[in-house]
């Protein structure tokens, strides 16, 4: 029985194949399997792995295998937790060893290089010689194609983090006052055709402007922030609440439940410290859809009335407005 290893393809294909897949290919693992198999093929090996650099992790972290079971992989990985692996160096040093079978995966940003992670190739439990400029070529791709993964999930992250801040009040994390009115039309359209209710709730802080006076702004925003704490731990899963407004709150409840909430969110507010010396206690009013209004002006308006009373009554009470 021969021994001698069978010709690789042509360099020329496997290179075009890999430049392919790469452009081609968006699912990164997807990518990282056909570029390890045509490493294999390039280097005449019989397998090869994938060690990532996590930005939130220390180690390296296995990403991929191709022509060795996954329990196999595993021990490897298992192997390079030694910080004497060869692999460690190459990862730290970012220099190659064709020899040892390792290649780092390195991209350029702002003239900086930065090393991804190594490429190991191996021939039945040996390294197989990874110096074979396609196979180079193959490690620079999956370092691209690793590259433009993490580029693209920190693009959704930063077009995430946009879209929240587009919605919520960037002191309390609550809903601002556009994404609360858009839900206040939604919720009012939604029980017209179901023929239910919705209440709304106007929430205002007990003397604010004394708390500023007195504390300063920095104590104000205190307030604001364990407020809104409340509220959001208070209120249901079905309901929305925001900040409209400096020292005002606004609750969108589906249902005639709103004075029950109401109350659940003034007692739990009743349980906060002092901020600067002064308690903190919040003011309620309740108006209710269809009695109070069947347009969002008219219902917060009928809120605000009820408010005006609560505030007549003495600090943290709530009030449903009559109707």
């Amino acid at each position: 029985m021969s021994d001698v290893t069978e010709p690789a393809r042509d360099p020329q294909s496997i290179l075009a194949e890999a430049a392919a897949l790469t452009a081609r290919t968006s699912d990164l693992d997807a990518a990282l399997a056909g570029l390890l198999q045509l490493a294999v093929d390039a280097a005449g090996a019989t397998d090869a792995v994938i060690f990532l650099q996590d930005p939130d992790r220390p180690e390296l972290q296995l990403a991929g295998s191709a022509g060795i079971a996954a329990d196999a992989a595993e021990r490897i990985a298992v192997e390079i937790g030694d910080a004497g692996h060869p692999v460690h160096g190459v990862a730290a040093s970012g220099a190659a060893d064709p020899a040892g079978g390792l290649l780092p995966l390195v991209v350029q940003t702002a003239g900086v290089e930065i090393i991804l992670g190594v490429l190991q190739l191996g021939r039945d439990g040996s390294p197989a010689d990874a110096g074979a400029p396609t196979v180079r070529a193959i490690a620079d791709l999956v370092a691209v194609a690793v590259e433009r993964a993490r580029l693209a999930a920190t693009a959704t992250e930063r077009s995430d983090w946009f879209e929240r801040m587009a919605h919520t009040d960037p002191l309390t994390g609550l809903a601002n006052e556009r994404t609360v009115g858009r839900i206040l039309e939604l919720e009012l359209a939604r029980a017209a055709r179901q023929e239910s209710e919705v209440s709304i709730v106007l929430f205002d802080i007990d003397d604010f402007q004394a708390t500023n006076r007195e504390g300063g702004h920095q104590a104000g925003d205190d307030v604001l922030r364990r407020v809104a704490a409340v509220l959001a731990e208070s209120v249901r899963l079905v309901d929305t609440v925001g900040r409209i407004g400096g020292d005002e709150f606004v609750l969108v409840a589906p249902g005639s439940a709103g004075l029950t909430v109401a109350r659940r969110v003034l007692e739990g507010i009743v349980s906060l410290p002092a901020v600067a010396g002064r308690p903190i206690t919040v003011s309620a009013g309740v108006a209710r859809f269809p009695a109070d209004g069947t347009e969002a002006e008219a219902l917060l308006e009928a809120a605000a009335t009820a408010l005006a009373q609560a505030r007549a009554d003495g600090r943290g009470h709530a009030v449903l407005n009559p109707g």
